[in-house]
Order: structure tokens, then C-alpha cells, then sequence
């Protein structure tokens, strides 16, 4: 039971026994005339204390929640970026050399830690794609253009990551191929 149901059941509990003493206080107004207004004053009191720290304990939900969300975003976003920074570096040198090759295994490994499984499947391909173009250590023009059109296919996967949004992505994806494609 989480902390908001617990809340709500004890407003509930709080009115019922509530109604129950008010009810009872009615028929003794003659005797004390003020027996009324001081239930209600106090079942208000109550109310308002129960209905305030549930929202209260909502709200501290949502926050961890968010600021959870932010966080991964930002882990999600950097190794990302680290991919894309690294690729442009080997790409834009030409050659890849044994140390280049470790990095890349374990930005694997981040990837595989933080990625959705759409990008994991296309980083998969791109894996492959980038194998094929370094089996000899040099990246020609060829290569290079098999890993840029690669790697914008992986970019479609990672935005749909990163922006929660499944919305048009074969558009995306044949939007940015194109503009890849036009160097």
C-alpha cells in the first residue's frame, strides 16, 4: 500500500468516525451548544492536515522521479555524445589503432548499460559496419561513408531515445541518411 492510499484511508477513517461523533454531538447541543462547532473545527483541522501530507508525499514522489529521469537523460546524452565525438576523430584521422579499439568495447559496454533496445539492435549494426571498415586499421572514403550512413541510422535510434518519441522515425531516418548522403 503506498504512502498516498494511506493517506486516503485515513481521511476516510477520519470522517467516518467523524460523522459517528458528530452525530452524536447533535443530540447533546442542548447540554453543550458549542459541542458542534468544535468537531467541526477539529475534523477540519484533520482533514486538512491528512489531505496536505498526502499531497505533500505526491509531490516528493514526483520530484525523486523527475530528478531520476534528469539524471539518466544526462548519463544517456554524454555517453552519446562521447560515440559521436570519438567516431568524428577516428573518421576525420583516417586510421584506428589498438587503443581506439579498446575504447570503443567499452563504450560498448556504457551503451549496453544505458541504451534502449532499439539502439542496442542498431548499434549492433553499426558495430558491424565499423568492423568491416577497420579490419585493416585505415578508414578510407568508402568506409567512412558505410560509417557515416551507419552511424545516421544509429543517430534516428539514439534521438528516439533520448526524446521519448517514436513519432515519424523512418521519416527521420531517410531525412537524415539523405543529408548524410549530400557529402
Amino acid at each position: 500500500m503506498t504512502q498516498t492510499s494511506k493517506y486516503i484511508v485515513l481521511t476516510l477513517i477520519t470522517f467516518i468516525v467523524g460523522f459517528v461523533f458528530l452525530h452524536s454531538a447533535y443530540y447533546e447541543h442542548i447540554k453543550n451548544p458549542y459541542a458542534q462547532e468544535i468537531v467541526l473545527i477539529v475534523l477540519g483541522t484533520i482533514a486538512t492536515i491528512l489531505i496536505t501530507a498526502a499531497l505533500l508525499n505526491k509531490q516528493s514522489e514526483l520530484e525523486l522521479d523527475k530528478e531520476h529521469h534528469i539524471k539518466i537523460f544526462e548519463l544517456k546524452s554524454s555517453i552519446y555524445l562521447d560515440l559521436i565525438n570519438f567516431l568524428e576523430k577516428i573518421v576525420t584521422k583516417g586510421a584506428v589503432n589498438k587503443d581506439e579499439l579498446i575504447y570503443i568495447e567499452f563504450l560498448t559496454h556504457k551503451i549496453s548499460i544505458i541504451a534502449s533496445e532499439d539502439v542496442l539492435k542498431e548499434y549492433s549494426n553499426f558495430i558491424d559496419t565499423m568492423k568491416n571498415a577497420t579490419d585493416d586499421r585505415l578508414i578510407s572514403d568508402s568506409d567512412s561513408d558505410h560509417i557515416s550512413v551507419a552511424l545516421a541510422k544509429l543517430t534516428v535510434k539514439i534521438r528516439e531515445d533520448l526524446m521519448q518519441n517514436t513519432h515519424n522515425s523512418i521519416d527521420i531516418e531517410k531525412l537524415i541518411v539523405k543529408n548524410v548522403n549530400k557529402f
